[in-house]
Parts: C-alpha cells; structure tokens; sequence
C-alpha cells in the first residue's frame, strides 16, 4: 500500500516535509534471474525457517510490529484485523519464519499475488537478533524460495529509512534498481501509530 504524499503545486514534483511529515526515497529493484551465486552457508546455531501457514493475526501483527518499529513500517499497522487476515491468510502469500532456539528472529514474506512478479514484500529481523549474521542467510533462502516457487521475476523495495545496509544487501544478492521515488508522507509517529521513540535516527519535524 503506498503512502499518501503531497506534490509542489508549481512543479509537479513532492514538496517538502511540513510538521507531522518526512521525506523518504524509496528505491525499487528487481532480480530477472535466479541466484548465480551459491546458497550462503547457515549461520551457526539452532536454526529453524518455518512457514506459518497461515499466520495469526495476532501473531503476524508482533512479527510485523517487532521487527518494523525500528524502521517506520506503518502501513500495516493502519490495517483493520480484517484487512490484514486478507492479507496474510491468501494462499499466494507465504510467510517464513526464522527462529533461533525456538524463539522468533524474523521473517520473510513471498508475495504471488502479482502475475508479472514474485514480490518479497517484507523482510527483517526482530533487533535482539541485529549483528549475527542472519540477515544475509534469511534473505537469500527467501529469495531462492521465491524462485523454487515458480516466480519469472523478483521484486523488492527499501527506502531511506531502512537499514543502512539494506539497498547494498540487495544489490549483492543480485537485485538491480531499477527506479527511485522521492515522496512526502505523513510521520506515523505524529499519528501515534508509532510510538514517538521508533527510528530515532529519522528526525521528526516539528517546527
């Protein structure tokens, strides 16, 4: 779901961030081939990636809700618990969970719903878990899943607010971009869908 934005009157072009706003630039890759590159090697460690099929609500919303709050995801959290059964309950959307030890470090979610393209839609790893390694792993086994699924084309976006690292481990697993968006949204945390202490390094504006 895009966020809203608001454009210069005069230019056509987003305007700036006005109190309650941000800026963000979001970039858009693609992957038109599977992997040339070898599986990565499993991270040391009891391991698990197992798909909820389908998830809770309740427990989509903590995966969701945990791993996102550092980054500014919101647009899920907007949705009624309906809307997001919708979502995640359709069989052309997997969700692979990775625990560790038996307890929950992340996920990535395979969206089909497109014929044109197999989106990884979502993707992170729930902070405890930041700095060992996992990220790398989780997400190529979701890509090369993806693939395994019968996708002719893998999508994925990130944006400024993201990880630092993210747009690099994308483009080092074989993504391209293939786009830029700059948009103006609303802050969720101005909202208070977000608690004002999520992604402290994205100032708020508030003059």
């Amino acid at each position: 779901m895009a966020p809203k934005f608001s454009l210069n009157r005069w230019t056509g072009v987003p305007a700036g961030p006005r109190p309650g706003e941000l800026q963000v630039i979001i970039t858009y890759l693609e992957m038109t081939a599977p992997p040339a590159h070898a599986s990565l090697p499993q991270p040391s460690g009891e391991l698990a990636l197992v798909r909820a099929a389908p998830p809770t609500v309740s427990f989509y919303r903590y995966l969701y809700d945990t791993v996102g709050e550092p980054w500014l995801w919101h647009e899920r959290r907007r949705l009624s618990d309906t809307e997001l059964t919708e979502a995640v309950t359709d069989p052309r959307v997997e969700v692979q969970v990775l625990y560790v030890s038996g307890t929950p470090a992340g996920y990535v979610e395979i969206d089909r719903r497109e014929a044109q393209a197999t989106d990884i839609a979502y993707f992170g790893l729930i902070p405890d878990f930041i700095g060992l390694k996992l990220g790398p792993w989780l997400l190529d086994r979701g890509i090369r899943m993806a693939w395994e699924g019968g996708a002719s084309k893998l999508v994925v976006n990130t944006c400024t607010f993201d990880h630092p690292k993210a747009l690099p481990l994308y483009q080092s697993m074989g993504f391209v971009p293939n786009r830029h968006v700059t948009r103006v949204v609303r802050d969720p945390r101005a909202d208070g869908v977000l608690p004002r202490t999520a992604a402290p390094h994205v100032p708020m504006v508030i003059r």
